[in-house]
């Protein structure tokens, strides 16, 4: 519901008011200024309101531009994650949002670009009319002031051979702006989700542009294409008083509004607003290649099944938690790529993993790298660990884990963790019993997850808690050979698709009854239900979350938790 969303997520609702409240108050606060201050009065004779919306756009580009590189700043967000260790956990959580954040403000840029880049195409065209105008109109007297003096132009056009593109490539704010703004669409349109899956190298460099925008920004307004009137000389000839002179004066004018008016350039700011997150976003970029060079000694390389690289490294002073992930670079395949992965080792144990699928082109080079180089084994370099950890699953008598497709990852280190904290009875660990839900089209990429399963499912028979962890797999696609091959295997006591102990199941979970069974199993208990997964399973989840929770305080309540992996 709307009201357990605010509880929550406060802080992010918090966070999301406030930057669009800014946005807002920017916008309509500047565009009412252009609009109706006096110092722009001439200007608004030649431009109209496409001043304000150019100048209120801006404005709005400026503060989106300053906020773009923070949630991009790891390190800074880890700072910020480590310092606030004592907040509740949900504030820390919020921190997690930080790519969500960093689309939402990408999309303001976009469309304040449209906004700013369409004004001022208006405005060039208008300077360009009131150049070319013949008449004793106020914008063709306002646009010959420059041949009064060099410095006394309004229209920065000063001939009547100019183009409207002949300006855009051919003055610095011009030229920049088409530069920022051909950058800002590579970088939208490479950073769908299609593109980040399919071609990562494809959004990664593109990306890069980031560099060209941001030094593209900092010059562009130092032209001063766009003027008003100066304050001396608006004390001399005010336009309110004086306007209508400068359109009927005659050769032996001889009052006081006989002066022209003087304009000045409007200072570049846009430097003032990026400097602070352009030097900070150095700062940590300096940090991430510091840490990158501490060496990462991989101990052990493992083959799974269906192409799945498992890599275990020890790393001097790496501490990690559960459902946290690190960024690898493999120097030999690219010095520059980056690319995040879940840890799926557990903080108990000496060493810290990744699982690698082949799901790209980088992945599988650096699959083949590992698998043609037996003797030496590539550099790695790690940067990380990063995420809040997900230790809310401990603190639940019963945990319902849902992990559909790459999704079971997470809970790999998680149901590890469980299982050493079991055994060392740790006194933090209030689980009691584990509901694992695994949802996939083909476990084929998955079978490393197997073997993870029933090595767990071993230990805990061995020692007497076989009882402990109740796991059922769904296999969502599947063909008629494996239902042949199901048929006729039915009576074995292995699993014909895993070789678990517990049978593979066809279709997707019936949730109602799932919960119904747990529900009866724990009258009395707090479950939390935790899904790393889709948006429309996480939907029907809560749902049952709230049908299956009992209105008595006495009786059985489920907890949603959706986690950002």
């Amino acid at each position: 519901t709307m009201g357990n969303w605010l509880v929550n997520h406060w802080f992010s609702a918090a966070v999301l008011a406030a930057w669009l409240g800014i946005n807002i108050f920017l916008f309509t606060y500047y565009f009412l200024f252009f609009d109706r201050d006096e110092r722009y009065f001439y200007t608004r004779a030649i431009l109209g309101s496409a001043l304000a919306w150019a100048r209120a756009s801006a404005k709005c580009l400026n503060f989106n531009s300053m906020l773009i590189l923070l949630p991009v700043c790891r390190n800074l967000l880890s700072f910020l994650r480590g310092t606030c260790s004592c907040c509740r956990r949900t504030l820390r959580k919020q921190l997690d949002h930080n790519l969500t954040f960093h689309k939402l403000v990408a999309y303001a840029l976009a469309l304040f670009t449209a906004v700013h880049t369409i004004a001022h195409l208006f405005n060039l065209e208008r300077y360009n009319q009131s150049q070319q105008a013949t008449d004793r109109s106020l914008p063709a007297i306002l646009s010959k002031m420059h041949l009064q003096g060099s410095d006394k132009w309004l229209n920065p056009i000063h001939s009547n051979q100019t183009t409207v593109e002949y300006v855009a490539f051919t003055t610095i704010p011009g030229l920049t702006g088409v530069i920022i703004t051909l950058a800002l669409i590579l970088m939208v349109t490479s950073s769908t989700e299609f593109i980040r899956r399919s071609y990562f190298e494809v959004f990664w460099y593109t990306h890069h542009l980031f560099i060209i925008y941001f030094a593209g920004l900092f010059i562009h307004g130092i032209a001063g294409l766009v003027r008003g009137q100066t304050e001396e000389s608006m004390e001399e000839v005010h336009p309110y008083r004086c306007a209508l002179n400068l359109t009927d004066r005659d050769e032996n004018c001889s009052h006081d509004c006989c002066k022209d008016p003087e304009f000045g350039s409007i200072p570049a700011e846009s430097w003032k607003w990026v400097l602070a997150p352009v030097l900070l976003y150095i700062f940590e970029r300096i940090l991430r290649v510091w840490r990158a060079r501490q060496k990462v000694v991989v101990t052990k390389v493992v083959m799974h099944p269906a192409r799945v690289l498992e890599l275990q490294m020890q790393k001097k002073g790496f501490r990690m938690e559960v459902g946290q992930y690190i960024f690898i670079n493999c120097p030999a395949i690219s010095l520059l790529e980056w690319h995040p992965f879940t840890l799926t080792s557990a903080p108990e144990e000496d060493f810290f993993s990744i699982h690698i699928r082949a799901a790209g082109d980088w992945t599988e080079r650096l699959i083949d790298t590992f698998q043609q180089q037996k003797l030496e084994v590539p550099r790695i370099e790690v940067d990380g660990p990063f995420g809040t950890a997900s230790e809310d699953v401990f603190q639940y008598e019963v945990a319902m884990l849902v992990g559909a497709g790459i999704g079971v990852t997470p809970f790999a280190s998680i149901l590890k963790s469980i299982w050493y904290k079991f055994q060392q009875a740790d006194q933090t660990l209030k689980t009691k019993k584990i509901y694992f839900y695994w949802l996939c089209r083909d476990t084929g990429a998955f079978a490393w997850f197997n073997d993870l399963l029933a090595s767990l499912e071993q230990k805990m028979a061995e020692s007497g808690k076989a009882d402990f962890l109740t796991y059922r797999l769904f296999l969502t696609g599947w063909d008629t050979s494996i239902a042949n091959n199901v048929a006729l295997r039915f009576d074995t006591p292995m699993d014909t698709v895993t070789g678990l102990k517990h049978k593979t199941i066809f279709g997707r979970p019936m949730w109602n009854s799932e919960f119904a069974a747990v529900a009866a199993a724990h009258p009395r208990s707090v479950v939390g239900v935790f899904l790393c997964g889709p948006a429309a399973l996480a939907k029907s989840l809560q749902k049952s979350c709230h049908q299956h929770s009992s209105l008595d305080p006495r009786k059985v309540k489920f907890y949603f938790n959706k986690e950002n992996f």
